[in-house]
């Protein structure tokens, strides 16, 4: 048996609008969600050779970047990008601790 689908149906066409729709407003919503975090997040103010200090600056970095972008939370987009902004800025903070331990 041989299926030939020629053309798309009213409902394939409602279906790809709306999915269209829904992407368009998740790209909206990553952009106004990446102007957010676009600047100065947060001052971190520790003291790099103490422990207990970058500890408390990593969870006030991911907390002030929760904060930024919490509106956007459900966004496809921006969940990915979050967790890499806090590794990025994970290291850094290490990377400060590290230098200052030396």
């Amino acid at each position: 048996m041989n299926l030939s689908i020629n053309r798309l149906n009213e409902e394939h066409y409602e279906y790809l609008a709306h999915r269209f729709d829904k992407l368009q407003r998740e790209f909206e919503d990553a952009q106004w969600a990446l102007s957010a975090v676009d600047g100065t997040i947060s001052t971190l103010n520790f003291d790099p050779t103490d422990r207990q200090s970058v500890q408390t600056a990593i969870r006030q970095m991911e907390s002030a970047i929760d904060s930024k972008v919490a509106r956007y939370r459900g966004n496809a987009l921006v969940s990915q990008l979050v967790p890499k902004m806090k590794e990025q800025y994970h290291k850094k903070i290490l990377d400060i601790a590290n230098r200052s331990n030396r």
